[in-house]
């Protein structure tokens, strides 16, 4: 397994300060917002420096009940190849439905949704996942994921599911402790038990995030401060294995690069304290020096991660036991799986079943499955479209800008039973469409801001995007009394 150390998510918004930060081992970029000819001048400046890269990618589907498309798979076979990747990471959830297997129109989820563990969809994963691996050109890693709601009838636990699809296909993992954090305020899971159940000689790395607790719903936000109940978690993984690398996510309400680099202090506190205890636990049972050997004290912990981020040595009672920190014999991984037989359609559409009358129910406004708790599924549907709308202004940013404090508002009742069947981009201008047919927004001048946009992306014709023509019409719309 690749030694990774302490790193954090690329997101241009804070591009300047992770190369000032002090300690970057690595970082990991979202692989759909990549393009591996036009690699962003400060990802490659990083590189360059030496830092590793990991693409990670959102849009894969493995838990979805059709086969991986191979186009996606070149593409995230692609980013690797570019950023010269050790490995490249997905997640274990279902984005999308419908389809030809329930010969319904395909629709898209615009957020990662938990897959059953039932039997029929392990063996759908597993299948998934071998065919991902054999398109791929370096070994993939595949992500627990976070969720508000759970799926009636489940046969295993978190822990026994991944398991078993690490026995049966080799793949490796990446663990997010936040992720079995929101877990177990959501669904009751307990943390530790489902780290116990692990294969630990499988762990990849390991995501660390911030959240928020909102009635009783844990939101894994990515857009708060690290939490000490999600640091506990870390802990209890560091206790049980070193894991190769351990990554800070952050994707939105970016702070001062000193927060940041507070919070990558408590992770290195966190896996310090944890290679110090193993340590001390490795020379307790090998009777070495019993009597003479000096607790670890959390403040030690602390002072060997600042140690470790800065090149400084360390105080002499912490780096004797912080040897671990070197990297240690790799536990060997499980023996290469046994081929298995296809899965059957009868099994890929049971799975497609469910999985689109659950998704139609919260993006369509179809009647809910039976079984799921009502309440939870109106909570999943107001986050989809909340993320929905953070993509789109993402994409198309002068939407919000035309419409101001009005744009989620207008979002959330255009996607009320609209779901989204043709990517971000397609979304964006039918939400435009939407509006402007409706005679919306109200403010004129806004009105034709939003008529021009509109007409420069879409229609039979587009309007000439060449710098000339958008200045030539930004100055007509100011003279007719636009903006």
């Amino acid at each position: 397994m690749v030694r990774l150390g302490t790193g954090i998510g690329w997101r241009p918004e804070i591009a300047d300060d992770i190369a000032r930060l002090p300690g970057i081992d690595w970082v990991e970029v979202v692989a759909e917002n990549i393009c591996p000819d036009h690699v962003p001048d400060a990802l490659r400046l990083l590189r360059e420096r030496g830092t590793t890269v990991v693409p990670h990618g959102v849009s894969l589907g493995l838990g979805g009940a059709e086969r991986p498309e191979p186009g996606r798979l070149r593409a995230l076979a692609e980013r690797a190849e570019a950023l010269g990747s050790p490995l490249v990471t997905e997640h274990i959830a279902f984005v999308r439905a419908g389809g030809p297997l329930t010969a319904s129109p395909s629709i898209e989820a615009g957020h990662l949704l938990p897959v059953p563990r039932t039997r029929d969809a392990l063996d759908v994963l597993c299948e998934n996942v071998r065919i991902a691996q054999d398109a791929l050109p370096v070994p993939l890693a595949v992500e627990n994921i976070a969720a508000l709601i759970s799926w009636p009838c489940e046969e295993m636990t978190e822990g026994q599911f991944l398991a078993e699809l690490v026995e049966r296909t080799g793949v490796r993992l990446l663990i997010d402790v936040a992720n079995l954090h929101t877990n177990h305020v959501n669904r009751g899971e307990d943390p530790a038990k489902a780290l116990d159940e692990l294969p630990t000689s499988a762990i990849a790395y390991v995501h660390v995030a911030g959240g928020v607790e909102k009635d009783g719903v844990w939101h894994d936000s990515h857009a708060h401060p690290v939490t000490q109940p999600v640091l506990d978690v870390l802990a209890e993984l560091c206790a049980r294995t070193a894991p190769p690398g351990v990554l800070l996510e952050r994707d939105e309400d970016f702070p001062a690069a000193g927060e940041l680099a507070g919070e990558l202090d408590a992770i290195r506190a966190v896996t310090a304290a944890g290679a110090a205890g193993a340590a001390e636990a490795g020379m307790a049972t090998a009777g070495t020096a019993a009597g003479s050997a000096k607790p670890v004290t959390a403040a030690g912990a602390a002072e060997a991660a600042t140690a470790a981020r800065t090149g400084d040595e360390a105080p002499a009672p912490v780096r004797a036991s912080a040897a671990a920190d070197a990297p240690a014999p790799e536990a060997p991984l499980p023996d290469a799986p046994l081929p298995e037989a296809p899965v059957p359609d009868a099994v890929r559409e049971r799975l497609a079943l469910a999985q689109t009358a659950l998704l139609s129910a919260l993006v369509g406004g179809t009647p809910p499955p039976e079984g799921f708790d009502r309440r939870r599924l109106r909570v999943q549907s107001a986050a989809l479209t909340a993320k929905r709308a953070s993509v789109i202004a993402k994409v198309a940013p002068e939407l919000p800008e035309i419409l101001g404090t009005g744009y989620r508002p207008a979002f959330a009742r255009y996607a009320e039973g609209r779901p989204m069947t043709g990517g971000y981009r397609r979304d964006a201008l039918s939400f435009a469409e939407h509006l402007l047919a409706d005679g919306r927004p109200g403010d004129s001048a806004a009105r034709r801001r939003l008529t021009l946009w509109w007409q420069e992306r879409s229609g039979p014709a587009p309007l000439p995007s060449h710098p000339a023509a958008r200045f030539a019409r930004r100055v007509r719309l100011a003279l007719s009394g636009g903006r």
